[in-house]
């Protein structure tokens, strides 16, 4: 079966968009994804708190 998260909750913090969604066991999980052109940051997290501090610590190395 494939992975198809429903994100609520989602705001955007600059170009990243931090999402809660549950995973395949139930569990609350929470998402980082930077919107960038070629950044290809993203990376999920257990609590809301940690997702939102990745967002806002967040730099792009693209140039």
């Amino acid at each position: 079966m494939p992975a198809n998260p429903r994100f609520r909750r989602v705001v955007r913090i600059g170009p990243v968009q931090v999402g809660t969604y549950y995973d395949g066991r139930g569990q609350e999980k929470h998402t980082a994804v930077c919107t960038a052109p070629r950044c290809g940051f993203s990376n999920d997290y257990d609590s809301r708190t940690a997702a939102e501090l990745a967002a806002r610590t967040h730099r792009c190395r693209v140039r």
